[in-house]
């Protein structure tokens, strides 16, 4: 008897370069009107991870994500919404990232690997501190590690005290959550406690929390490829590749790309439209914090130049990118002084861009409360007076 054959796989969507460039705007909240309703929280949930840095120019990058989608929505709001709200959680994603409340469960597979592993990083610490300190919390409530005792022993950034590397191995194994901040310190609570219960109990497979997360990455990149995809949780290549099948995503190709890709299908099923958003962006934001898919999808080779020594910059401190009409067409260096924005470097594709640039000054200096604007160092010296006019 003859096995019945089975159907042929459907052929791979085809998307030109434009088509994918457009949908990742769209899927990352730079295309088309913002949800002003669901606000911060709205862009946490549909980016699924807002990367923390302790570098502030302009702004913290993690007020310069939703800025660049929703305008210039309140600082003081934008605080609000990411830290005591309940609906968010820091942890390690991305990077140190701000989370949506709903990706406690999803996380699990970490939690998991850092509890076979010991520990977080080469820091390790005595039973006694990690007991001590989950019972400091639930004896007192949410503490700092200042409340705790100390987070160093000296004045060095990684002399960390005891205290400091037990809490930091228990937020890293789950028994202990950050979901609010105090001047930028992590406030630690007991995981059963601040994790809403019907989240705290779940424990998927590795399995299910790659396959969720695969596909939470593909709603937030629109189109990717197997690196992109990856790289948005930082997932190993053997989970991703068993959970990738089962994540709902489908393969496209797109012109010009060098690697298979994968879309959701909500991003296909309708063409991508409405209004550009003019903004400057963090090197962090998720739409170029991968510099491979950065350079494939928008042309820019753009890196933080912060830890570069002074001499070796090209393009500034923390340069950041200007996107614009769907593009990336330049880069702007931010500083502020006073009531005034500094724009200490600013490079531009091409002149006609000049009208988005002033537009991006204008509004991120309005955003964080200066009413001037001075440039120091224009790539295009011929540029100036034209710029001068449309700041004044």
């Amino acid at each position: 008897m003859t096995a019945p054959s089975r159907p042929a796989p459907a052929a791979a969507a085809a998307l030109t370069a434009d088509e994918a460039r457009l949908i990742a705007l769209r899927a990352q909240g730079l295309l088309g009107a913002p949800d002003r309703r669901a606000g911060v929280p709205g862009v946490v949930r549909a980016l699924g991870a807002v990367q923390l840095d302790t570098i502030s120019v302009l702004a913290r990058s993690h007020e310069l994500v939703p800025y660049a989608r929703l305008g210039a929505v309140g600082r003081p709001a934008v605080e609000q919404a990411l830290w005591g709200s309940g609906q968010t959680f820091e942890y390690w994603s991305h990077a140190a990232c701000v989370l949506p409340i709903e990706e406690w469960p999803l996380f699990a597979f970490r939690r998991r690997a850092y509890r076979a592993k010991g520990g977080l990083w080469e820091f390790r610490v005595g039973p006694e501190a990690y007991r001590g300190v989950l019972d400091r919390l639930r004896a007192e409530g949410p503490l700092t590690s200042t409340d705790l005792g100390g987070a160093k022993r000296t004045g060095e950034w990684w002399d960390w005290s005891d205290t400091k590397i037990a809490v930091e191995r228990a937020l890293a194994f789950g028994d202990v959550v950050c979901t609010d901040r105090r001047s930028w310190k992590r406030v630690y609570d007991l995981a059963e406690r601040a994790v809403p219960a019907g989240l705290y109990g779940q424990e998927p497979t590795d399995a299910e929390c790659a396959r969720q997360l695969i596909a939470q990455a593909g709603r937030a990149l629109g189109v990717a490829t197997r690196s992109d995809l990856m790289d948005y949780y930082r997932l190993k290549a053997g989970l991703f590749d068993q959970a990738l099948p089962e994540s709902g995503l489908v393969p496209v190709e797109v012109a010009g790309w060098p690697a298979p890709a994968w879309a959701d299908p909500a991003a296909l099923a309708t063409a991508p439209r409405g209004r550009h958003r003019t903004t400057l962006l963090s090197p962090f934001d998720s739409l170029v914090w991968e510099r491979p898919r950065t350079e494939r999808i928008f042309g820019m080779t753009h890196r933080l130049e912060a830890y570069t020594p002074k001499h070796k910059r090209e393009h500034g401190y923390f340069a950041m990118p200007l996107l614009a009409g769907g593009r990336l067409v330049g880069r702007v260096d931010p500083a502020r002084e006073g009531r005034t924005l500094v724009a200490r470097q600013v490079s531009l594709d091409a002149p006609r861009h000049l009208p988005a640039l002033a537009a991006a000054l204008r509004e991120a200096a309005e955003w964080v409360g200066c009413d001037d604007v001075r440039v120091e160092r224009l790539a295009d010296e011929a540029l100036r007076p034209a710029l001068a006019a449309l700041l004044a």
